[in-house]
């Protein structure tokens, strides 16, 4: 069943069209010629429960105005927007109770007063009863490791730290739906491990819906099977990452480990111009192919039927190369 149902959604922004110099300034202030700025542009799409999706695009690319909308702080142009059966900006009050928000480069504890008053004052605000509020507070406390940083001023948390708790505060009233906008930017590498592992561990056990807008794409790959990316507004791919990665035109590589030195003309002259062979060390050759010349159990076959490996691995492409192809051909291409 359908959490969020979105159609045709748009946002369009006023603005209007300077005049050169101080007379056209001047003008203006009298007489402006106004026209609309789509920021997204008739989307739709759906998401069902438990599912934890990637939401992508460059800047501008009507990422956060999509979520601000969902989330009930904006209110659309034009379109239809359901989420768990609300309308996100006109039912705010009620709906807001359902739903968990993280903005990455904005908290929701007070600054200068400890975690744990901020989690006691958002639990008087969602209105959760104290023996619910203990027990999700145990919980989180345990998977995301914050006993130690209840007693702290917010202003004394490091960033990781502060977003550890803010995720914890997005959830202490159980919403059924997440959103996250850039949860780990300016994090470390494992504190942005930890929150990853804790996002799974909520999607798996709880069965979390989970909205994750990131331009961390090996984010996106660890924890997504779906994504929705959005350019200019328009949504140009929504599906599953596996399916994305097969498309054609997607260049794969092979990893060939020899006992010896690594046969890298002779291996070119087999495989002629199918395959673009690096030489890595000594013992290891790099091979860029693409599947739509040269299929990977036949270019296994043309190695192995010739010479001993000791290892080989195939490698899909990587996300940012097919981000970029999305932007730069499509999904069509």
């Amino acid at each position: 069943m359908a959490i969020i149902e979105v159609k045709d959604l748009s946002k369009n922004y006023r603005s209007y069209k300077r005049r050169d110099g101080v007379w056209g300034g001047f003008r203006d202030l009298f007489h402006r010629n106004y026209f609309d700025v789509p920021a997204v542009d008739s989307i739709s799409f759906s998401v069902e429960r438990g599912e934890l999706i990637g939401y992508i695009g460059p800047n501008g690319a009507g990422k956060s105005t999509s979520i601000k909308m969902l989330t009930g702080i904006l209110k659309p142009s034009s379109g239809k927007i359901e989420v768990d059966g609300m309308h996100p900006f006109y039912q705010r009050k009620i709906y807001t109770k359902n739903i968990g928000v993280v903005f990455g480069q904005r908290t929701q504890l007070w600054w200068d007063i400890a975690v744990i008053e901020s989690f006691r004052l958002l639990a008087k605000i969602y209105q959760v009863d104290s023996s619910d509020f203990q027990k999700r507070l145990d919980t989180l406390s345990d998977i995301l490791e914050l006993s130690e940083l209840l007693q702290v001023p917010v202003r004394k948390l490091s960033l990781g730290q502060r977003m550890r708790c803010d995720l914890a505060a997005s959830l202490l009233h159980n919403p059924r739906l997440l959103f996250l906008d850039e949860p780990t930017i300016g994090l470390d590498v494992i504190a942005r491990d930890r929150i990853r592992t804790f996002l799974r561990q909520i999607n798996i056990e709880f069965s979390t819906t989970i909205i994750l807008t990131t331009h961390d794409l090996k984010e996106i790959e660890e924890l997504c099977n779906r994504i929705i990316v959005l350019d200019k507004g328009h949504i140009i791919y929504d599906g599953s990452l596996s399916d994305v990665k097969s498309m054609p035109g997607l260049r794969r590589s092979i990893i060939l480990d020899f006992p010896g030195d690594a046969p890298l003309e002779e291996l070119r002259q087999l495989l002629s111009d199918q395959v673009e062979l690096t030489l890595e060390g000594k013992r290891r050759l790099i091979g860029s192919f693409s599947p739509d010349v040269i299929p990977a159990a036949e270019l296994i076959r043309k190695v192995l039927g010739k010479y001993d490996v000791a290892d080989l691995k195939l490698e899909e492409p990587s996300i940012d190369d097919v981000i970029v192809k999305l932007y730069t051909e499509g999904v069509n291409a």
